[in-house]
């Protein structure tokens, strides 16, 4: 496949692309649509880096979760969210990834708010930013970190709930969840898929 077609990669070998969905510009930055994008601010806070523009369509900050530790290449697409895939796929080929090494962190209106969820593969679930990245990628086989941001009320219109910026009593919970969805990418990194499902998994 195309992701292993590059004769020498060009990062260390435990690197992680690790991208938070979400829409470009200031508009959009407190919906909850972009809750993915808010988790790798908290991330590039933890690495001391700041995002910058990248050859690739988006924003990137790289660095390592210890000495000696795994590297994280966090990443905001400049694209709107239902086309993700273009991006991430530029984003793989440029550090010659596999999509075993991607961690898509995303909103998620099937979980409930301040909850968290990790799976790998399986369907996009309606969610049009995966369906894209699957599509791109030419697998679903990549991490998910799906932050519940939970269903819209009474007869609220999906789409529309998920370009709204959160309430003032999520707002209050959301550092937290934020930290937390931060943990679990950190957990994944070091200690594996497994291990970090067994431990945020234990807390729902």
């Amino acid at each position: 496949m195309w992701w292993r077609k590059k004769r020498e990669p060009i990062v260390a070998e435990n690197t992680w692309l690790v991208v938070g969905l979400g829409n470009p510009g200031p508009g959009y930055a407190g919906n909850r649509h972009n809750v993915g994008q808010m988790v790798l601010d908290e991330l590039a806070r933890r690495i001391g880096s700041t995002f910058t523009r990248h050859k690739t369509p988006a924003s990137v900050a790289e660095g390592f979760l210890a000495p000696g530790g795994p590297k994280l290449v966090l990443a905001k697409p400049n694209s709107f969210m239902n086309l993700s895939g273009g991006p991430v796929a530029a984003l793989l080929r440029f550090y010659s990834l596999d999509p075993s090494k991607l961690i898509i962190v995303h909103d998620e209106l099937d979980i409930p708010f301040d909850s968290l969820k990790l799976k790998s593969g399986g369907g996009h679930g309606g969610h049009n930013g995966l369906r894209d990245i699957a599509k791109a990628a030419d697998t679903p086989d990549f991490i998910r970190v799906r932050v519940g941001i939970g269903r819209p009320p009474g007869r609220q219109d999906p789409a529309d709930f998920v370009l709204k910026d959160f309430g003032s009593t999520e707002r209050a919970a959301l550092p937290t969840l934020l930290s937390e969805a931060a943990d679990a990418v950190e957990l994944i990194a070091t200690d594996g898929l497994a291990a970090a499902q067994l431990k945020v998994h234990s807390r729902s």
